[in-house]
């Protein structure tokens, strides 16, 4: 289990950036309701053909400053 979790007031501009960096991932890929970060990761490191590892890390980059603009 990964202790790594998504508020649901950041997600939007998280979706946003995500969507920016890797614009072929859709709406359905980025599905997310608060509590199912384990599924998100799962299927974003399906799509991206990367290792939930890599996911993880890019996500927490993002979330570190949400403010930014910086992909």
């Amino acid at each position: 289990m990964i202790n790594f979790k998504i508020q649901s007031q950041d997600w939007p501009v998280l979706k946003l950036k995500l969507q920016r960096k890797y614009n072929h991932l859709t709406d359905e890929d980025l599905k997310f309701n608060e509590g199912q970060e384990e599924e998100l990761l799962q299927r974003l490191a399906k799509r991206l053909h990367r290792k939930v590892d890599y996911v993880l890390f890019t996500l927490s980059k993002e979330m570190a400053d949400l403010s930014s603009n910086r992909l």
